[in-house]
């Protein structure tokens, strides 16, 4: 069969999906399924018979989980979203992060309040996974800007890594049962001490599938007394961090994605963080083809001047084909290209809702 690119784009108004054959020339839209309601995360699901799973977050009807099973022509509801526990205390406000388990219809999901779940049926049923959602520090974790919200889940056999914002990183080497708080070298501009056993405000982590050992992780810089606390790097599994925030023009910023076939290329979107927009209003791209020690900017056909939108931590993807391209949806509703690793930029759809979250996958 033909290869396909499908585009997932989670806005504030509901779900669109793009298709286009792999030369990328020409994306068909459909949707908005969920309409009228925030899109904070989906993923592509490629094992077996590919499924598209959303979340769809409504503050008054509740929380639902949507699954395709035609590449995003139709859209079902599953029998059940995640939920707490009803003598926990806390009540389930946005999910934030969907990623495949072991076994065909294995379902993690990181929701806001911050807590894990997961299923073992293609998300018809959850359960809270009490080793982090019950964690010692769980009721000290404090919201950040976007709430409190669990965002990163990655997965190598059985070590687990999370991303909390604003909790840190935290990370299981038993495959979940447990988790130990692991953020030495990783900053905090807002609290008396700068690296805090936890409470960290990490943006987003993202790892290459064959170099577990290497992580980078976009955290909250920005901050002029303690520099260089935005971009950070680990080779040992993400038990101790670097920063390799130098040469770029802001440490601030929500994004971050790695080359399919290169742990050492690694792309980021800088923002000025007073504002949350494009340093000088002049939006770029940029990458690192060396593990972060040297930066370039990549912005052909990007705008030059006077753009002000913000791209979220989700908001970033990289497809897998030869010559891979960059996607990112932007906060003024606009989905743009990358092509050739991000060396020359199109806009694909210039006026969808304000857009949380783009995935990528070729199917």
């Amino acid at each position: 069969m033909t290869k396909r690119i499908i585009l997932c784009i989670g806005t504030k108004k509901g779900l669109f999906v793009a298709e286009s054959p792999k030369t990328r020339r020409r994306f068909t839209l459909r949707g908005p399924f969920g309409p009228g309601v925030a899109v904070y995360s989906t993923l592509v699901d490629t094992r077996g018979a590919p499924r598209i799973y959303a979340s769809s977050c409504n503050a008054f009807f509740g929380m639902k989980v949507l699954r395709s099973t035609d590449l995003g022509k139709t859209f079902k509801e599953t029998k059940s979203a995640p939920t707490f526990p009803k003598d926990d205390g806390r009540a389930l406000a946005n999910i934030w992060s969907l990623e495949p388990g072991d076994d065909k219809k294995d379902l993690w999901c990181g929701v806001e309040p911050a807590a894990l779940f997961k299923s073992n049926d293609g998300g018809d049923s959850w359960e809270m996974v009490p080793g982090i959602s019950n964690h010692e520090h769980a009721r000290k974790w404090q919201p950040g800007n976007g709430g409190l919200c669990m965002h990163t889940i990655l997965r190598d056999g059985n070590r687990m890594h999370v991303g909390i914002s604003t909790g840190g990183h935290y990370l299981s080497e038993d495959g979940g049962a447990t988790f130990t708080a692991s953020n030495q070298g990783i900053g905090a501009g807002f609290v008396p001490d700068p690296y805090p056993e936890f409470g960290q405000c990490v943006h987003k982590i993202t790892r290459h599938r064959d170099a577990p050992g290497r992580l980078y992780i976009q955290n909250h810089g920005g901050w002029p007394d303690r520099p260089g606390i935005g971009v950070l790097r680990s080779d040992d599994h993400g038990r101790t961090w670097r920063s390799i925030s130098k040469g770029l023009p802001s440490d601030f910023g929500f994004p971050i994605v790695v080359h399919p076939e290169d742990a050492d290329t690694v792309y980021v979107l800088p923002l000025e963080p007073s504002t949350r927009t494009c340093p000088g209003g002049a939006p770029a791209v940029w990458r690192s083809e060396d593990g972060g020690g040297s930066w370039r900017r990549l912005a052909r056909g990007l705008p030059k001047k006077e753009s002000f939108f913000t791209v979220q931590r989700d908001a970033m993807d990289i497809d897998e084909l030869k010559s891979p391209a960059l996607y990112f949806g932007t906060t003024t509703g606009q989905l743009w290209i990358g092509r050739d690793g991000g060396e020359e930029w199109n806009c694909v759809f210039d006026s969808l809702p304000p857009i949380h979250c783009v995935k990528v996958a070729v199917v």
